[in-house]
């Protein structure tokens, strides 16, 4: 449960009132009011994000299921907030219904995620309270701490690692701790690997008050994200630190905002592939004392070994250090392990810089003939229509130029390339890395069999197969509600099935004929490709 009310109550119109009474007559906690429901997100959902002008009296930041007393009574609660109003903190998706309201109640645009408050100080009795506890399971807090241990701890950060039974975290991260009757509570390091522990080691201090240790901004590449997946927003509470990347950009005088950041902490490093850009500025979080020379050779390896690189170690503590070099001329590891990288990308004469909109050149990729062409490769993904945080399969992937366009659009958007043959499989993965998304998913099999308990897509591509008993039907049931399928077909065969399709379900055919330039005898004339035929269509109903 979220806090000492039913959080169904906050799921349905109409139930503002009777929450609000409970928080009145004591049996809930004041600061209930402001807690999000646990509900998922509709999908979709419009709106913007409260701005400042939307927060201007006590109550008037509160997304309400409706307006009259129960939102007048809502607003002389928040009045009554120990301390005033308390501070806002995103708390997830909202399914709809909630709308902002500014001076005057006037309804204003609907909340794309509802806005919960979180008291500064914990609350006793509270969620905020360290010794609240639900069903055995007490609220587990997550301290950010910085290279410059204790002594950079906020009031509230220390105590909350005083009063833990349990504190967990790295080795290095608990010897940040002094020793002392204040912090006698039981040292955990993390096993390793982690993630797979994580869940059992949850559950063996469950009931106890624990305590996590964090890098910096736990919320930020780090094990605050994790736990939040892992048990919810409501049974983890966070309390950050600086973290590395804003104490890197301010020692550069680097605006943070205009930085792209790559993590190899427990990631691959072909992910810098995609970020290394003429211009930018990309700030790599190091995993250990090798990364700088990791990262510099992948850097010159591109062709940008002119670029200026500076590796900060141990950032916030007294023995903080800066080395300066360019990726061509770094040598030898890094002074700590805790180092971060700091790249302004600059190419030589041999970079040969690629866009992140589709339709790469062919050469870009290694294949055998089975590639889906430059111009007929960016008609198709203007029709997959690729959003933050989407899933595709790409369904005979060959090279696997579709998936890897579709994730180089945004580092949120995610793929699984499907292809029967192991070689080719071998060619998507090496594609995947050169291009800076190794995160691409390689499933090995003939579809539609091997479609079998992937993720449910938010967009398919079919570049051959068409003519495969099932395999559409596979495909456009497994669509998410308001999903595109694009099929690519060149045979009169597959033409036929795209056909009668488009009689059943409507979409979109066009047929797309490229021609290129190419020498006859001293002249030069146009060579024809095949044509391609693109249905696409996006499911609305049930076939």
């Amino acid at each position: 449960m979220c806090g000492a009310y039913s959080p169904e109550e906050d799921c349905e119109p109409g139930r503002a009132g009777r929450r609000l009474r409970r928080i009145l007559a004591g049996a809930a906690p004041v600061h209930a009011l402001h807690r999000a429901p646990r509900r998922p997100a509709a999908r979709g959902a419009g709106g913007r994000d409260a701005g400042p002008d939307d927060r201007d009296r006590p109550g008037d930041h509160l997304g309400v299921l409706r307006q009259g007393p129960a939102h007048r009574r809502v607003r002389r609660a928040g009045r009554a907030h120990p301390g005033g109003r308390p501070p806002l903190v995103d708390a997830g998706g909202l399914g709809g219904g909630a709308y902002r309201t500014g001076a005057g109640g006037r309804r204003r645009a609907p909340l794309r995620r509802p806005l919960q408050a979180a008291p500064a100080e914990p609350v006793p009795g509270g969620r905020g309270d360290p010794g609240d506890a639900r069903a055995g399971q007490r609220l587990i807090t997550v301290v950010g701490i910085g290279a410059d241990g204790w002594d950079g701890l906020a009031p509230g950060s220390r105590r909350a690692v005083e009063v833990a039974e349990v504190l967990m975290g790295a080795a290095r991260q608990l010897d940040l701790v002094p020793a002392s009757p204040a912090t006698a509570a039981e040292r955990v390091a993390w096993p390793s690997p982690l993630l797979p522990a994580l869940p059992a080691l949850m559950e063996r201090y469950a009931g106890r008050e624990i305590c996590v240790l964090a890098s910096g901004d736990p919320m930020f590449h780090g094990i605050g994200s994790t736990l939040v997946r892992l048990l919810g927003p409501c049974e983890v509470r966070v309390l950050p630190h600086v973290s590395s990347l804003s104490l890197a950009c301010a020692r550069l005088g680097w605006p943070v905002e205009q930085v792209d950041v790559v993590s190899l902490v427990g990631r691959p490093a072909a992910a810098l592939n995609a970020a290394v850009v003429p211009g930018r500025r990309v700030v790599v979080l190091g995993s250990g004392v090798d990364s700088p020379s990791l990262v510099a050779g992948l850097v010159s390896g591109l062709g940008y070994g002119p670029s200026p690189m500076t590796v900060l170690c141990d950032l916030g503590a007294a023995c903080e250090s800066v080395t300066a070099a360019t990726a061509d001329t770094w040598t030898g590891p890094a002074r700590s392990a805790l180092n971060v990288i700091a790249v302004e990308c600059v190419p030589g004469p041999e970079a040969e810089p690629l866009a992140r909109v589709p339709g790469l050149p062919d050469a870009a990729y290694e294949h055998d003939g089975q590639l889906t062409k430059r111009e007929v490769r960016a008609v198709s993904l203007s029709r997959l229509a690729p959003l933050p945080g989407e899933l595709l399969w790409d369904v005979g992937a060959g090279a696997g130029s579709i998936a890897v366009e579709w994730m180089r659009g945004h580092p949120s958007c995610a793929a699984v390339a499907i292809e029967s043959r192991a070689d080719r499989a071998a060619a998507i993965a090496r594609n995947a890395d050169r291009l800076g998304v190794p995160g691409l998913r390689i499933v090995e099999g003939r579809a539609p069999a091997a479609l079998a308990g992937l993720p449910a897509p938010d967009a398919v591509f079919v570049g051959g197969g068409a003519t495969v008993p099932r395999l559409l039907e596979t495909c456009w049931e497994a669509l998410r509600p308001g999903g595109r399928l694009v099929v690519n077909a060149v045979t009169l065969e597959s033409e036929a099935v795209v056909a009668g399709w488009y009689a059943r379900v409507g979409g979109d055919l066009v047929r797309l004929a490229v021609q290129r330039a190419s020498p006859v005898g001293s002249f030069t004339g146009w060579r024809a490709a095949m044509p391609v035929t693109v249905w696409s269509v996006t499911r609305r109903d049930a076939l």
